[in-house]
């Protein structure tokens, strides 16, 4: 069967290509693209920013934020059938190495992979993609593609809080920082519990979506008021939760400048592979709970729960800026390399989306 493929062959080096997909084995599952979102990621491996994708190896097919209808499936696959709706876990584990067994995060997997960043586990950059059924995730009927498409960035956001022994509730101040895709991610699952939110980011246009999308308070970081601000919110004090999710060098500093006494944090922003200047004693005198946040563990089932029961309120589409058909693709990563103060989310679709 032929099919076209986006494959990353280095820094800047993208190339769709015509490939014979070679046929499923018993335990796989073949799934018709529809919708894949450009992530961060994405954009930072064409642009050689990151280490993470791994053409070192060979060219790969990247896209870990995909949604698909099932076409055809092996004789031993018992969980999927031919015509759902689907998406996909993005971080694998083998499920049969001792971290695995111990209950590790999938991140500590001996066999780790993730789908879209190598050239053994080829992400949803295509017109056709073929799944180990384990990874898979059936979608409701009454969801579109993008919708599912949307799955793998929410659950980031989601877990951030969550995962780990995480919460929040109505009590809290919740503080994030970044309001990218996993930043208004963040704010969605507060706000569903009624917490207090403040967003911060140093775009006026991000702000203004997490506005749309119900943060309490946008704050700029880069203001010289900025830790001032945050302390007349919470009362002279700091917030109880902090989700840092951009990345930033200054945003992991401020953390420990503002973060509250017993203040639960999350670090769920890419930042390895660099050291980062903090006053670290601050995790003493301010008794702060810290937990990283690498992937998901078993939270796409959830996810796709949490999303469903809050279709009806939260606006997904509004999230996805850009829309590109998969034949312009290197017009999208473009636009996501080179309007990032725009950008929320550029969306690749494929084919009719009613089909």
């Amino acid at each position: 069967m032929k099919c076209k493929q986006a494959f990353l062959y280095g820094p800047h080096d993208l190339r769709v290509e015509e490939v014979d997909l070679r046929p499923i084995t018993d335990d796989e599952v073949l799934v018709k693209v529809y919708a894949c979102g450009v992530c961060g990621s994405d954009v930072e491996m064409l642009e050689g920013k990151t280490k993470e994708g791994r053409y070192d190896i060979q060219p790969f097919v990247p896209g870990h934020e995909f949604a698909g209808k099932v076409v055809e499936v092996g004789r031993n696959v018992k969980t999927i059938k031919v015509g759902h709706k689907v998406t996909s876990e993005c971080v694998v584990a083998c499920g049969i190495c001792q971290n695995c067994k111990d209950g590790l995060m999938p991140s500590a997997c001996l066999n780790f992979k993730e789908i879209g960043f190598g050239p053994d586990t080829p992400g949803g950059m295509g017109e056709y993609l073929i799944c180990d059924e384990h990874n898979l995730h059936r979608l409701p009927d009454n969801w579109d593609y993008v919708d599912g498409a949307w799955v793998e960035p929410f659950s980031i956001g989601y877990f951030s809080i969550w995962g780990n022994g995480g919460y929040v509730d109505a009590s809290d101040t919740a503080l994030v920082f970044g309001c990218g895709p996993i930043g208004i991610s963040s704010l969605i699952v507060a706000k569903t519990a009624n917490a207090r939110t403040i967003m911060v980011d140093p775009l006026p246009n991000r702000r203004e979506i997490a506005k749309e999308f119900g943060a309490d308070y946008t704050l700029d970081p880069t203001s010289p008021n900025f830790y001032q601000e945050v302390k007349d919110i919470c009362g002279g004090g700091g917030p109880s939760l902090i989700q840092e999710c951009s990345g930033n060098d200054a945003a992991v500093n401020a953390v420990f400048q503002i973060a509250g006494h017993n203040c639960r944090v999350s670090f769920t922003g890419h930042t390895a592979g660099h050291e980062i200047p903090v006053e670290i004693g601050q995790i003493n005198w301010r008794t702060l709970r810290i937990k990283g946040s690498g992937g998901t563990d078993h939270f796409t089932p959830r996810t796709i729960r949490f999303m469903s029961q809050i279709r009806d309120k939260v606006d997904f589409k509004k999230l996805t800026t850009d829309y590109f058909d998969f034949k312009d693709i290197h017009k999208a990563f473009d636009k996501a390399m080179n309007d990032k103060k725009n950008v929320i989310k550029v969306m690749l679709t494929f084919g009719n989306q009613n089909e």
